[in-house]
């Protein structure tokens, strides 16, 4: 009988082997009214972003993830021990390795958020050493990855929500989308001010962030559409409303896509949501890295689902050329501050879509160390 994948010592590197590993966690205040953002579900007052460095010859592959600092420090006890002396040309391989160390440790969540930091990681390091932009290392589909304004926090006053989203539409992103559902009652001046303000031929999107029962996002699903014509609903119910969210792909408005799939951590998350979606989210921060997208863009394309991309647009802009079913990429404000304030190199929109630098190895990032150290939470700066 064979073994099971993943079980025997692998060969000894012939390579570069990953030398060590380096954790930081950064919390930047939010540039939001009196110092919040608001969801239909959720207040923060900062958006923390764990990097790791990985080293291999001298040269530093950088990867991250969106969550509490907490995330650096698992990565540290749990991952990091795991790759250092392991072969740094082989990220799917020592995404495997680190993947069965999840199971006693936890999987899901800060488990899987750390995995995905360390495997952007393994293949931005694996890109430099090659000399190659990392869209040219994957089996890109694309050049080039559309995207949608993303921000409309429910807390905006009603001149900062119609200047953002209009604003993206003179920058021609023809889609935007803005958070509802926090005080439904609102919503409908809400939702008129921006139509009114971008015109008919934008694609308006909604988003509710799970704040709505069943039966109550129904009755939304009829109105975005008929009222405002919202072609993208998402999150009507939460994530874990499968049956919900059944509800509103099968009784919903023709025009209007339900969408969700941002909280995936898991391949087993994407099998579930795949049946009661009409296109699948997906952040390459949570989901278990550039390794784990791979899998989920083979699953989507095989069940003729479209992905679309959560956040993250430094890394998503390379990672979601080689998701066959690509639709956009959610340009998402907070993290587009963020990247903005803590790197160079970062891609920006033009004509409504991102370009990965191909110019530059790797994700052609590079950290601005002096800019993030008032923002330290997790790590020491490296000297």
């Amino acid at each position: 009988m064979s073994a099971r994948p993943g079980t025997t010592a692998p060969p000894p590197p012939a390579g570069p082997v990953v030398e060590r590993v380096e954790t930081h966690a950064f919390r930047v205040p939010v540039d939001g009214p009196g110092g919040i953002e608001q969801d239909g579900t959720l207040d923060w007052s900062a958006t923390t972003l764990v990097l790791v460095r990985v080293w291999s010859a001298g040269t530093a592959g950088l990867g991250y993830t969106y969550g509490d600092r907490s995330v650096a420090a698992f990565l540290e006890s749990t991952l990091a021990e795991a790759v250092r002396g392991a072969d740094a040309l082989a990220p799917a391989a020592l995404w495997q390795r680190c993947d069965g160390l999840l199971r006693n440790a936890g999987r899901p969540g800060t488990g899987a958020m750390a995995l995905s930091a360390l495997d952007i990681a393994l293949w931005d390091l694996k890109s430099r050493l090659l000399g190659l932009p990392l869209v040219h290392l994957l089996p890109a589909w694309h050049r080039e990855v559309p995207v949608y304004g993303s921000g409309g926090f429910t807390n905006y006053p009603l001149g900062r929500l119609v200047e953002q989203l209009a604003g993206w539409v003179e920058q021609g992103i023809p889609r935007v989308k803005l958070k509802t559902s926090r005080s439904p009652a609102h919503d409908p001046a809400r939702l008129t001010a921006v139509r009114r303000a971008i015109g008919d031929a934008p694609e308006l999107m909604a988003d509710a962030n799970g704040a709505l029962s069943g039966k109550q996002a129904l009755y939304w699903a009829g109105r975005l559409a008929e009222e405002w014509g919202v072609g993208w609903f998402e999150e009507p119910v939460s994530s874990d409303d499968a049956r919900g969210l059944a509800l509103l792909r099968e009784r919903g408005p023709a025009g209007l896509d339900i969408a969700a799939g941002e909280y995936v951590y898991l391949l087993r998350d994407v099998t579930d949501l795949i049946e009661v979606v009409d296109c699948l989210q997906a952040d390459v921060t949570r989901c278990g890295g550039i390794t784990g997208l791979l899998r989920i863009g083979g699953l989507s394309a095989a069940r003729h689902i479209d992905v679309s991309a959560h956040c993250a647009p430094a890394v998503s802009a390379h990672a979601f050329c080689a998701v066959p079913r690509l639709r956009h990429l959610e340009y998402f404000h907070d993290h587009v501050r963020v990247e903005g304030l803590l790197f160079d190199g970062v891609p920006q929109p033009a004509a409504g879509v991102v370009r990965p630098d191909t110019g530059r190895p790797g994700l052609g990032l590079e950290v601005r160390w002096a800019d993030a150290e008032p923002w330290r939470v997790h790590g020491e700066r490296p000297v």
